[in-house]
């Protein structure tokens, strides 16, 4: 059975704001943005090659807006791979982005996690960085 997953949604207050937090901290691409009716666009931010894209969809009510940077209770809910840890850990500090703990060596990789505008929370994760390169992160 062929199947993927496609995209995910992340609740937002403002397109335009998500959009360009996206794109100029993290980097992502903005693969759609069209007018679907009622103030809505339909709005699809890609990381790069392969994986999940990314929904950015607008709160329209206060049951949405309540879940704009906790869409999961606090817990880490989106996860970034990288083929270069220490490249993106600095491109995305350099761009303001806030990481809540130092980078970390796990089994799978080289791990930190960083809050989006809203504060919602994702893991960057890379290849295991060698132990006298992990500094410079």
């Amino acid at each position: 059975m062929g199947r993927t997953l496609a995209m995910v949604t992340v609740v937002v207050r403002d397109y335009d704001e998500a959009i360009a937090f996206y794109s100029d901290a993290l980097q992502f691409r903005l693969l759609k943005d069209e007018p679907v009716g009622d103030g809505k666009r339909w709005v699809v931010m890609s990381p790069g090659d392969g994986g999940a894209d990314i929904l950015l969809a607008r709160a329209v009510n206060i049951d949405q807006e309540s879940r704009i940077g906790n869409q999961t209770g606090g817990r880490v809910s989106l996860f970034l791979r990288t083929d270069d840890f220490c490249r993106d850990y600095a491109f995305m500090n350099d761009r303001g982005v806030r990481f809540v703990e130092e980078p970390r060596q796990e089994a799978y990789g080289t791990v930190a996690v960083f809050l989006d505008l809203y504060g919602n929370r994702w893991d960057l994760i890379g290849p295991r960085v060698a132990a006298g390169h992990f500094g410079s992160v």
